[in-house]
């Protein structure tokens, strides 16, 4: 099968930069499912903002503004935006979905018209992203797409020799994903009752908060993130109305790191409650679930122990043949 993928971003990008700190969620997607339908045996392009037109790995990757006549593909994946199809031609067209996007932001989001007029089936991200999708902006149809997680978080080795510190927590999330509100718990509620605790957060443009044990994280390559994580005892996401899947919460249910989470937004789908982590009522519960983490060592290897079992399970060749299967 022919398959292209359309985005259009602000900044540049290839598969060369799968390890960056600059993409986000959505083009890593992008990337890994260009790659796992690669590999089985599908022709596949990348329309989008890269800086040179070149072949990586039998990945052809085209720069948006370099087309001159339309080019007829069997498959059209657009990610997040109904417009780029114009630029194609396919009879087969899937829409991922990374926001919530209500009727007046996809009126004023210029979506409408071009949803209408391609009729595209979407991929939404689970029964969370469902039920604050409006029932228009999916009227062709709309299927589950299950992510997976980058071979980096897969291939790295999970043992008992790993330098795990028993007092640390991390935030691996955007900082506009609730870390204010973690911050907010860490102070007030888990560093008065365990004072040996450290948080590890993204970094955050205003500085006054790092006291009570609150540190910086580095950014960059994504080894260095991997290396915070499998040092942590634990991660502590709050959630966000905005979060319709989490893929760090995903990268670290991979590394074996017990998550404790308010559940909001898409956070409670990441988190098998008393087996893989906790989902908190309220920030008195967040704040319990994570001192006894802390305290409880058999607690806390029986969250790993039950993360080892289900290691693995979440590949992108996976992802990419749910996607085919949804056609």
């Amino acid at each position: 099968m022919n398959i292209c993928f359309l985005d259009k971003t602000s900044f540049t990008y290839n598969s060369k930069d799968i390890n960056s700190f600059k993409l986000r969620g959505a083009e890593t997607i992008l990337i890994n499912l260009a790659i796992s339908l690669t590999s089985l045996g599908h022709q596949v392009t990348v329309i989008n903002n890269c800086q040179h037109n070149e072949k990586i790995n039998n990945i052809s990757w085209i720069n948006i503004n370099h087309l001159n006549k339309k080019i007829h593909y069997d498959l059209a994946i657009s990610n997040n935006d109904c417009q780029l199809f114009d630029i194609i031609d396919s009879k087969k067209k899937i829409l991922i979905s990374h926001s919530i996007q209500n009727i007046e932001k996809f009126i004023r989001k210029n979506q409408f018209f071009s949803y209408f007029k391609h009729r595209p089936k979407t991929a939404l991200l689970g029964n969370y992203h469902l039920s604050r999708r409006n029932y228009i902006t999916r009227v062709f149809g709309h299927f589950f797409l299950s992510y997976g997680v980058d071979e980096i978080f897969i291939n790295t080795k999970i043992n008992h020799t790993n330098n795990i510190n028993k007092n640390l927590a991390i935030f691996t999330s955007r900082p506009d994903r609730n870390l204010n509100l973690l911050i907010n718990i860490w102070k007030k509620k888990i560093y008065p009752n365990f004072k040996n605790g450290k948080l590890l957060i993204t970094p955050l443009n205003n500085h006054s908060n790092m006291d009570s044990n609150i540190y910086e994280r580095c950014t960059g390559d994504r080894k260095i993130m991997i290396n915070d994580l499998i040092s942590s005892r634990m991660l502590l996401l709050p959630g966000h109305e905005a979060e319709l899947f989490c893929l760090a919460a995903e990268e670290a249910r991979e590394l074996c790191v017990p998550i404790i989470t308010l559940g909001i937004g898409a956070l409670s789908e990441r988190v098998i409650h008393g087996k893989t982590g906790f989902i908190a009522k309220n920030s008195d519960e967040f704040s319990d679930y994570a001192i006894n983490v802390f305290n409880d060592d058999k607690l806390w290897n029986y969250l790993r122990s039950n993360l080892l079992k289900i290691r693995g399970q979440k590949t992108w060749n996976k992802a990419a043949q749910s996607l085919l299967k949804n056609l």
